[in-house]
């Protein structure tokens, strides 16, 4: 299937809820990552709103927050997720009674944590799920990179990548958590990224 990216993003681009029925409408197989941060709830709303059997798949580093745990049980719970949870091959207990802490971003050991918390899961999970439409909550005001991105893109290996909530300020975002009663999370800490505006080398591996 040839997709006209360009007419695509121009005419659905900036309507996320029709981006989602029109990507979940290519009957591919498609997943949805969250990691249960600040409006996760959004994009894992708009998308079981269309397919509630979505695969929903969460990297979960083992270095959250008491509240994003609690948070993520309350989100699975309200709209009945799909969820399926990839953890390290190495427990957080097991990595800080080796290898200590988690290494600062300039400890050149942080790239290998990076790697071992988040990318592999992620990787080990596009392995076993073999999507062909990926739903991500990315937003152009996280990061230089994804100031630069489309909210529909293809990915080298063929993957369709979409973003509904690119162009969402924190506002609109607000204005539909409140709009479905949806609930929200605010105590969040992603160890790979250290800072808010930093990659964590997720989005720039796939």
């Amino acid at each position: 299937m040839q997709l006209d990216l360009g007419k695509i993003n121009a005419e659905l681009g900036h309507d996320a809820e029709k981006l989602v029925e029109w990507a979940l409408g290519l009957n591919k197989k498609a997943i949805v990552t969250t990691n249960f941060r600040p409006f996760e709830a959004v994009i894992l709303h708009m998308v079981a709103k269309v397919q509630p059997d979505t695969p929903v798949i969460w990297m979960d580093s083992g270095y959250n927050t008491v509240a994003t745990y609690r948070f993520a049980d309350e989100v699975t719970k309200q709209l009945q997720l799909n969820l399926t949870v990839y953890l390290p091959k190495r427990s957080r207990a097991h990595q800080e009674a080796v290898d200590g802490p988690v290494p600062a971003l300039d400890d050149p050991r942080h790239a290998a944590f990076t790697e071992e918390v988040k990318l592999e899961p992620f990787t080990r999970a596009l392995r076993e799920t073999a999507p062909e439409v990926w739903f991500t909550a990315l937003r152009a005001t996280d990061t230089a990179v994804r100031a630069q991105m489309d909210p529909v893109s293809i990915n080298p290996d063929g993957l369709i990548k979409v973003a509904p909530l690119l162009h969402w300020s924190s506002k609109d975002l607000y204005q539909y958590l409140t709009a479905h009663n949806l609930p929200n999370n605010f105590d969040y800490v992603d160890p790979t990224k250290g800072e808010e505006n930093r990659e964590c080398g997720l989005h720039l591996a796939h």
